[in-house]
């Protein structure tokens, strides 16, 4: 595992630690879960923002698509 050091402002610090407290995790730990989110919605991300570009996926009409599913004219 590979160590990572950066620096953050004393206030991000403060949290830190007292979300660390109040889930009884070290600031290592707290960190890397959340790095692990960010890239994960990062990566979720990407991928939504190449389908949009994308001009071969259709973009559908919010009304035809609710008529559609609900049986509604």
């Amino acid at each position: 595992m590979s160590q990572v050091s950066a620096r953050l402002p004393d206030e991000l610090v403060r949290a830190l630690d007292a979300a660390a407290r109040d889930l009884k995790r070290s600031r290592a730990e707290v960190i890397r879960q959340a790095i692990e989110r960010y890239v994960e919605d990062f990566d979720d991300l990407s991928v939504a923002i190449d389908r949009l570009r994308d001009p071969g996926d259709p973009v559908l009409d919010w009304d035809d698509v609710r008529r559609d599913l609900l049986g509604q004219d």
